[in-house]
């Protein structure tokens, strides 16, 4: 009799144990992501997933009562003595063996809830499609879900040691100077690449030379635009900074010029141990060693985790428009929000399609036969290796505004607005250099949206007469404008475009930044059956998470566009 109440009392034992098992992973098994269940994705709801953990574990107990008073039942007709004393040990066994199944669970389970619970609002990404996880938030027109903006900060200005000397001149390798080309935007990328390359080789860096360009046509200096001594100052505790190359170089005056001290045929994303072989030396040979051209000259998955942060260093903290230029952006700012009488939002467009920008793309836009022909010319004068004699072109520009590689003409960004369900009355602020077509191809946009306004349209010529000194004075003002807006639309690719996104997203991702998808503008403007609900429908579905939310830094990508993997922590 003692062998059958030992074995009956052991499957009771397991049957108990495996329910409170199967509960538990029932439990879980609700809970878990859309990848464990196929199941509708449910609302981000963290406190309801622990609720359904604790609730398993709270029937726990009742397996355990049910179990002794079992054994009650069974031991109630054995004679007393020996037998109630192996009762009472069977009894205290089996509590025992419950109550480490219960822990086991609970240190299992609470891991994962734990996880689910802190677990951060991020998107990811399956080829060209955004995945994100779903919010309880009412959609906005002017900001993003604030469920999805609550998981990231920027932290780019915390160092890994907190106890950093400034190098002095002798504990340098020598000094490094380079070319900052291009335009504004273009020139700040190269200043932040410029500082990440001096600490990768522990070299002095001279503040960066603003190269006159060519199409931009100004000359105008660091100086000029930024705050040279909070610059200095900000990067004092990871690069040594000086204003000038140093009097003793001989031929001070020639450092960007001479072949024998300039770095040339840098390849583009060079990792940081090509800079230690081929530069390091010989600024140790030479003590002084300009770069040039230097733009995208470094990488950005091959190089350390903290050069790619100092980069952001720079750029979100060191790199300060002069106290004037950001004085004027706000006049613009409050000018903008108040353009009715009635405090409300404003959109920024950011639209490329100046007469350069048209002629490089070597796409294919509307216009009549003359502009099409001046057009041509244009590009053979410009481009003439790229031209040849201009027939291969055609067939290009059908495939690259396929692939969506072409800028958007303005009648086509309004078109987008629309559907997006933006009113006719916005206020948007054009950042924009000369149209290509003038007021004949902005018409279209106006009239969709008459609220159209420039920088001159709300300030007077002389509160803008001291920037137009400078073309890029005038380009800090419109970046800040569109940096400080509650919507920012992108047409094209560039420098500028990517700098903004990149800042609103370090900013902390309520700032919509829409990225028009090109290729679906493409396919719907040449479907003559795809009527006006289909195309807001394709536009809605398109568009619902291409307005800079949470997303990790793409391997190989930009970390000036999206800083999140590099720059920012949990929250």
């Amino acid at each position: 009799m003692a062998e059958a109440w030992r074995s009956g009392g052991s499957a009771v034992a397991a049957a108990a144990i495996a329910r409170s098992g199967a509960a538990a992973r029932q439990s879980l098994l609700a809970a878990d992501p859309p990848s464990m269940k196929k199941q509708q994705a449910p609302q981000h709801n963290p406190q309801g997933y622990i609720a359904r953990v604790l609730h398993a574990f709270q029937s726990l107990p009742g397996f355990v009562s049910r179990i002794v008073s079992r054994e009650g039942e069974s031991s109630s007709s054995e004679s007393e003595g020996s037998l109630g004393a192996r009762v009472l040990a069977r009894r205290g066994w089996i509590a025992v063996a419950v109550s480490l199944a219960l822990l086991g669970l609970l240190f299992f389970c609470l891991p994962l809830a734990w996880g689910h619970l802190n677990r951060p609002y991020l998107c990811r990404k399956d080829g060209v499609m955004l995945h994100c996880p779903p919010v309880s938030d009412t959609p906005s027109l002017w900001h993003n879900p604030k469920s999805a903006t609550k998981s990231w900060r920027p932290c780019a200005e915390e160092r890994a040691s907190k106890h950093i000397v400034p190098l002095a001149e002798d504990e340098t390798n020598g000094y490094l100077g380079i070319h900052a080309e291009g335009g504004l935007n273009q020139q700040r990328i190269a200043i932040c690449n410029a500082v990440a390359v001096a600490r990768i080789m522990n070299v002095t860096l001279i503040i960066p030379l603003m190269k006159q360009d060519q199409i931009w046509k100004d000359k105008t200096r660091f100086e000029d635009v930024f705050d040279v001594d909070h610059f200095i100052e900000s990067l004092k505790d990871d690069v040594r900074i000086v204003k000038d190359i140093p009097s003793w170089l001989p031929d001070k005056g020639d450092l960007y010029t001479s072949l024998k001290r300039t770095v040339k045929n840098i390849p583009k994303y060079a990792s940081a141990q090509w800079y230690l072989d081929n530069v390091l030396p010989r600024i140790k040979e030479k003590r002084v060693m300009a770069l040039k051209p230097f733009v995208d000259r470094l990488g950005y998955d091959n190089v350390p985790a903290e050069i790619n942060k100092l980069r952001c260093r720079v750029n979100y903290h060191a790199l300060k428009f002069l106290p004037h230029i950001e004085e004027m952006a706000d006049v613009l700012v409050s000018r903008m929000r108040n353009r009715t009488g009635l405090l409300k939002p404003y959109m920024a467009l950011h639209l490329r399609f100046e007469k350069g920008m048209v002629g490089l793309s070597f796409c294919d836009f509307v216009g009549n036969r003359e502009e099409k022909a001046m057009m041509a010319a244009y590009r053979k004068k410009e481009w003439p290796r790229r031209f040849k004699n201009g027939s291969h072109l055609w067939r290009q520009a059908l495939l690259k505004r396929k692939e969506g590689r072409c800028p958007l003409e303005p009648a086509e960004v309004g078109v987008v607005l629309m559907a997006k369900g933006y009113p006719k009355e916005t206020q948007i602020y054009v950042a924009s250099g000369q149209v290509y077509g003038g007021e004949n191809r902005m018409s279209p946009l106006r009239n969709m949206f008459p609220n159209l306004v420039r920088k001159d349209d709300l300030a007077t010529k002389e509160e803008l007469k001291p920037f137009r000194q400078h073309v890029t004075s005038l380009a800090a003002l419109d970046f800040l404008v569109c940096v400080k807006s509650d919507v920012f639309v992108m047409t094209h690719g560039g420098n500028f475009a990517k700098l903004v996104i990149g800042t609103r997203r370090y900013m902390g991702h309520e700032l919509k930044s829409i990225k028009p998808d090109k290729s679906l503008m493409a396919k719907a403007l040449g479907d003559p059956t795809l009527g006006w609900p289909a195309f807001v429908d394709q536009v809605a579905s398109t568009h619902e998470f291409r307005t800079g939310l949470p997303e990790p830094t793409f391997p190989g990508f930009d970390i000036y566009e999206n800083p999140l993997s590099h720059c920012m922590c949990r929250a």
